[in-house]
């Protein structure tokens, strides 16, 4: 511990926002980091716990607490007070493939879990793993290290988002040959088009794609295995496949009036927007627009913040943003206890941004839309909006959902955005190869590893498990990759 007295001694301090009149200028990050000097204070707060709930990863109250890769955060703390940041990143790469993107979208279940936000307020981890990885960049640290040994195995990963890629970068320093094959005309899965830049900006994601492709690892983009390629040709080809392409079929909302022109998948919406941005400077015609429109968004997730976010920067004339489930309390309830994920309200950059340029909160909790109005040329014009009770069942204990009656009122609306969630993998994929998938259409695992139960086909990622975070995904990927390796090598030191 570098400095028993930190936590007492000094106060949490994060990286600090952009005021939203100004960040919603652009589709930039939008956070100032700390000084040095300061980070360090922040560092020297961990109190390198005996038990460091911080990097359990453990399912308490069904929940995820702590961080699922494991990560080494006391050391890296400790280091960081001790100015030993390339150190530091030695050890934050043992357990973490990719920091540069978890220290921007990762929700931070680490501290979450810190022993200091049992009382009071937890380590700025997640500020502190950015700035380990940032200072590696700038210092030359992560330059690329190509292994010294080829296996002379070859590996084809289906996908390209956090499973796939932390599976290739594993396999690859292993020394096998690893072809990452991806449908999109750039890698990066779902944090290359369905994560605004605003959270990633895709540099970032472009920077560790070279410095891959400079440690050995292929990328053929536009190719939509199932369709441009033959799962056969693959199987004919490598000794082994991943597929890790994630859970990509949108949950849909089965109303009156959804064939409206005017109503959108939202990661159709976001995808377009950072297409757009990325090719032409979001030149009009080339993306879906919210511009002076009335939006509205259905979801609560991050996806759906996301959505209003965007719309946000589009010059949208309103957003609401729709969730059927009642609002979490405010603070921790005492049947939510720490180290617990708390289940409470978190208020995240695109409601604070819309809350403040439309002058309240976007979030209309216990409501759904019961039917979408169109005009005489089929464009959408509003919505028939309608309020929910839930009570639970006395016989099975679930909550059952009920429309108020009475409370059906109809809003303007131009544009809505469906953020309801992922059903699963895509048939076509898994047709092509055989493979098995379970009630939720996730490709399953045999006997509870990575294994399909078609010979040398593995999954990975939210194709395995359904959709989740982007963490949980890259520890997925790794934990695909060691079972890979061993089932190539008859060993494995992954």
């Amino acid at each position: 511990m570098g400095k028993p007295t930190g936590f007492l001694e000094y106060e949490r301090e994060e990286a600090r926002a952009y005021s939203v009149k100004e960040r919603i200028t652009n589709y930039n990050e939008f956070h100032d980091q700390l000084p040095y000097a300061e980070r360090k204070k922040q560092a020297s707060r961990c109190m390198e716990c005996g038990v460091p709930f911080c990097q359990s990863g453990m399912n308490i109250g069904g929940m995820i607490s702590g961080c699922p890769l494991n990560n080494l955060i006391p050391e890296w703390n400790d280091l960081i007070f001790r100015d030993n940041m390339e150190q530091a990143y030695k050890r934050l790469r043992i357990t973490n493939n990719f920091p540069e993107f978890t220290s921007r979208v990762c929700p931070a279940l680490c501290e979450k879990a810190c022993t200091c936000g049992a009382n009071g307020d937890a380590v700025t981890v997640r500020n502190n793993e950015y700035a380990i990885v940032e200072t590696a960049y700038q210092n030359g640290w992560a330059a690329a290290e190509p292994p010294k040994v080829r296996t002379g195995k070859k590996i084809a990963v289906i996908g390209s988002g956090p499973s796939g890629l932390a599976a290739a970068d594993q396999l690859n320093r292993r020394g096998h040959s690893v072809t990452v094959f991806e449908r999109s005309d750039r890698p990066g899965g779902l944090m290359m088009y369905g994560i605004p830049n605003m959270k990633l900006e895709k540099s970032i994601i472009d920077r560790r794609i070279e410095i891959m492709k400079a440690e050995g690892v292929t990328f053929k983009t536009g190719v939509n295995v199932g369709k441009d390629i033959s799962a056969k040709e693959l199987t004919n080809s490598f000794d082994r496949i991943i597929l890790a392409c994630g859970a990509s079929n949108p949950r849909d909302i089965k109303v009156e009036g959804r064939d409206a022109d005017g109503v959108e998948f939202a990661v159709d919406f976001l995808k377009s927007t950072t297409k757009a941005l990325l090719d032409n400077g979001l030149a009009d015609g080339t993306y879906i627009s919210a511009k002076g429109k009335n939006v509205i968004v259905i979801g609560g997730g991050d996806t759906g913040n996301d959505c209003v976010g965007t719309c946000v920067r589009h010059g949208a004339k309103n957003v609401l943003q729709l969730e059927m489930m009642p609002k979490l309390p405010d603070q921790r309830a005492e049947n939510n206890p720490w180290p617990q994920w708390p289940r409470v309200c978190k208020t995240d950059y695109g409601q604070e941004e819309a809350a403040e340029v439309y002058g309240s909160d976007p979030r209309i909790y216990q409501t759904t839309v019961k039917k979408f109005i169109k005009d005489e040329n089929g464009k959408l014009k509003g919505a028939l909006l309608v309020s929910l009770s839930f009570e639970k069942d006395k016989k099975t204990g679930r909550m059952n959902m009920t429309e108020v009656e009475g409370s059906e009122r109809e809003v303007s609306a131009e544009l809505v955005l469906i953020a309801a969630g992922f059903l699963g993998s895509e048939s076509y994929v898994t047709s092509a190869f055989g493979v098995e998938v379970d009630g939720r259409t996730n490709v399953a695992g045999q006997n509870g590893t990575h294994k399909t139960n078609v010979e040398n086909v593995f999954t990975a990622g939210d194709m395995h498990s359904g959709q989740s975070l982007v963490v949980r995904a890259i520890r997925d990927g790794r934990d695909c990759a060691r079972e890979v390796d061993e089932s190539l090598m008859g060993y494995t030191n992954l």
